[in-house]
């Protein structure tokens, strides 16, 4: 527990999650993945031990959160113990009333740091990237209009060409919160992972957050027939939302469901006072970064890096260092052919310890 001028510093407990929530509502910097629901997720689904911090003030009996700074520790075999803000995002920094209150936070999570292997800080710019970079890590944001009409109105020609291209291909979309929505996503998902040669999460990850986020958590199911055949999940905090996992099933690509897949999004939270849209990391200039760029989004820098390592070579394009290398595009060659239900078993116990 840290004291300075009154405010006091202590490790976030389950029974904070409504006043934290709170908090995270109403600051300007706040991601979804600030929401108590994403640290709690990651506990309940894979053990890892939630070490959140907050600051709060005494007024007149009662203490008022003045801050907050989510962090997860993470036990990898062979390597240690790992200090994270966030796991299995792009962002997880501190939010705070002001710089004084946030480097409280950071050196109380310091006196943890100690214990640890490694601490890895996500943090973002917040503001437009003003000139080209090639190579920067980026969070691509879209500011959204009043509603979904404006917004069609807004987009290319091409754009709505695309989009009108999966309905006239007998796509249709269900967007909602349901267990058959989420049984529906993980369907897809699990073939999408195997072909991309990646570790899937586990079903309960999905189902923790499904849990946790409740009625701030949106699915759409793209279906051919009855057939799903592209999902995405889209998490929601006040006015933004952002877009952690989408998949489609490629030999279905043809009929363009990523562009409906992503319009039935986009079309659900214009019209329900989603202002800001993250449509989540990508390389500047590079494909991923192009098909966001298309819908409108701007690129924001991310910046991550190891708070105990200032000056170190790996800190200076620590976001970057997620590009495989020969050993890792060897693995996820062999990966993508192995049979479904092997990856799908194998997947979550692999996945559980990368923090990407």
């Amino acid at each position: 527990m840290s004291d300075n001028q009154g405010i006091q510093i202590r490790l976030a407990q389950n029974s904070d999650q409504q006043a934290w929530n709170r908090y995270v509502n109403e600051h300007p910097k706040a991601t979804p993945y600030h929401n108590f629901a994403w640290v709690r997720s990651v506990q309940a689904a894979y053990h890892h031990k939630n070490v959140s911090v907050l600051a709060y003030i005494n007024q007149n009996g009662t203490n008022k959160i003045t801050g907050i700074l989510p962090a997860t520790i993470m036990q990898i075999p062979f390597k240690g113990s790992q200090l994270c803000s966030l796991p299995f995002c792009d962002v997880g920094y501190a939010l705070a009333d002001n710089e004084e209150i946030r480097d409280l936070l950071l050196a109380e999570l310091q006196t943890i740091n100690s214990q640890v292997n490694k601490y890895e800080y996500r943090d973002s710019e917040h503001r437009v990237l003003a000139q080209d970079k090639p190579g920067q890590k980026v969070r691509m944001i879209l500011t959204l209009p009043d509603s979904s009409e404006t917004l069609m109105a807004g987009f290319k020609s091409k754009l709505r060409s695309q989009i009108r291209k999966a309905e006239k291909n007998g796509l249709r979309f269900e967007t909602g919160c349901s267990q058959q929505l989420l049984d529906h996503f993980y369907q897809v998902f699990v073939h999408n992972m195997r072909k991309l040669g990646s570790p899937v999460h586990s079903k309960a990850w999905y189902q923790c957050l499904f849990e946790q986020f409740n009625s701030e958590m949106l699915i759409s199911v793209i279906y051919s027939d009855d057939k799903p055949i592209g999902a995405g999940i889209v998490l929601i905090n006040k006015d933004k939302a952002c877009i952690p996992w989408a998949s489609t099933l490629a030999e279905f690509n043809r009929l363009a469901p990523n562009m409906l897949l992503y319009w039935s999004l986009l079309e659900y939270v214009a019209d329900n006072g989603i202002k800001e849209f993250d449509f989540g990391r990508s390389t500047f200039g590079e494909g991923t970064f192009k098909f966001k760029q298309q819908w409108g989004a701007e690129p924001i820098a991310l910046n991550w890096y190891l708070p105990n390592q200032v000056n170190s070579d790996e800190n200076a394009n620590l976001a970057a260092n997620v590009e495989p290398g020969k050993i890792r595009a060897m693995v996820e060659n062999t990966w993508s052919v192995l049979p479904l239900g092997l990856t799908t078993w194998l997947g979550p116990k692999v996945r559980k310890y990368i923090s990407l």
